[in-house]
């Protein structure tokens, strides 16, 4: 594992980072435009006084001021989801999609028992647990061999692969992600905490501000679930079917509609409503043509007034294509307790040319989990046994203008078909209770007969086109 800040890294590029931030602490109390304020904080070690004392006050508006580039090298896609869930951040990951994986290496833990010590026969767990990871990862390459693509390949991928990723974050984010790291329960995965531990080394030095609050926490055993689990025994998990929509805002055409005429014209909603009705009476196809106008703004705050809920399931090597459109409240089962890990997919191009392998494969990996286990491994230290096909339920609520620019990119044909079936799916549901709305849904081909994939199109735009031509020629 390797973590590098890039950039903002010398005495001058700190000591400017500094003073942007107290200059944005000072703005609010101190006469002269922002260029002013800005050139009287030209003392550093005043300026990190004066941002101390204002983060201390609780006024941390400031940090996010102070924006700050990681390079990730060599950890663990559980590093990856985890912090790709902090929605105020940026990220750039390597695609699994196209990129072979066989030779990236993978990370071991030390084995710790129950107690939370140096397991007795951490020597021999390691050994153990490495041999058996190079047959994961000979048995990707098998599969790619007899011509699976890497993007199916990889649901046998084991999540102790060493991924690499460029993270963005301000300071205020940054904060929260290293104290949820190495005090929350995450902590309690080896590399999370390495990752909390190094970013705070990095802190120290580059970003002293925040240190004082950082090392003022401490670990924290509760989860948020005390309750919950001293009421109720946990069920079996049962991953559900497909996609499914569990609530939504009734009527909600109307809604986004009303909301529309609402702030257009400065009026109530009763106002709203009857205007509406008023233009129905003059033009039947009033409401459609509203729509698709809203669909097609620049600005679509209208779709934003309603929201739909879904469960979702979905495996963990498809999972950052969700997690990665942030504006939505995502709702992902942490890492522990453990899963059922014989809730797992089968890609059916591994299913037509290499099942017997992939089946041995998952197999022997669910009983080597199972053997650690009854060895008295911590359960934190097998989380590294997930492959990338154990599947999972979720729950988000997204309103429908991300809904809309989720369904732009995963309805296309280019998309993951895992992600894309799930797409597909959010959008028919939306369609059967919004259809407004569900018309603006889909591939941009589909919606407004346009693609961008350039050279790599999958040509259905020449098809639609063409289609459109015939018809206007009728």
């Amino acid at each position: 594992m390797k973590i590098e800040l890039l950039g903002g890294c010398t005495n001058d590029e700190l000591e400017q980072r500094i003073q942007n931030v107290a200059a944005a602490g000072k703005l609010s109390r101190f006469p002269g435009n922002v260029i002013e304020v800005l050139e009287s904080c030209n003392d550093y070690e005043s300026n990190l006084k004066l941002v101390k004392r204002i983060i201390k006050m609780g006024h941390k508006s400031i940090i996010e001021h102070d924006y700050l580039v990681f390079a990730l090298c060599d950890v663990t896609p559980i590093v990856e989801q985890t912090l790709i869930g902090y929605r105020m951040t940026s990220f750039t990951v390597k695609s699994r999609r196209e990129v072979d994986f066989r030779t990236v290496g993978f990370y071991t833990p030390e084995f710790r028992n129950k107690s939370g010590e140096i397991h007795e026969k951490n020597e021999e767990l390691k050994e153990e647990y490495n041999k058996h990871m190079k047959m994961l990862f000979n048995t990707y390459a098998d599969i790619v061999d007899k011509e699976v693509n890497v993007e199916d390949a990889r649901f046998i991928l084991p999540y102790s692969y060493h991924d690499n990723f460029i993270m963005g974050v301000n300071a205020r984010e940054l904060e929260k992600m290293i104290i949820a790291l190495r005090f929350s329960n995450l902590s309690k995965i080896p590399d999370l905490k390495k990752v909390g531990e190094t970013l705070y080394k990095i802190v120290k030095e580059k970003v002293p501000y925040l240190v004082p609050n950082i090392k003022s926490q401490e670990p924290k055993e509760e989860t948020g679930f005390e309750y919950l689990e001293s009421m109720e025994e946990r069920p079996e998990i049962k991953i559900i079917e497909k996609t499914n929509m569990i609530s939504y805002t009734p009527n909600a055409d109307d809604v986004v509609l009303e909301s529309a005429i609402m702030y257009h014209y400065q009026c109530s909603k009763e106002k709203a409503k009857e205007i509406l009705n008023n233009i129905v009476k003059k033009d039947e196809k009033a409401k459609e043509k509203m729509m698709y106008e809203i669909m097609h703004k620049e600005e679509r705050r209208e779709l934003e007034q309603v929201s739909f809920s879904f469960q979702i399931p979905i495996s963990l090597a498809i999972l950052t294509h969700l997690t990665r459109h942030r504006m939505h409240s995502l709702l992902v089962p942490e890492f522990l307790p453990m899963w059922d890990m014989n809730n797992y997919i089968t890609p059916e191009t591994v299913k037509a040319k290499a099942n017997d392998i992939y089946q041995e494969a998952v197999k022997k990996n669910i009983e080597m989990k199972e053997k650690f286990e009854k060895l008295g491994v911590y359960e934190a230290d097998l989380v590294y046994f997930y492959l990338g096909n154990q599947m999972l339920n979720v729950v988000t609520t997204m309103n429908a203008r991300n809904i809309q620019w989720v369904c732009r990119l995963r309805c296309c044909n280019k998309a993951q078909w895992q992600i894309r079936f799930v797409a597909k799916d959010m959008a028919k549901q939306v369609s059967e209770v919004a259809p407004l709305i569900g018309k603006g849904l889909g591939a941009t081909c589909m919606t407004d007969r346009y693609c961008g994939e350039g050279r790599e199109c999958c040509g259905l735009i020449d098809s639609l086109l063409e289609a459109d031509k015939k018809a206007e020629n009728k």
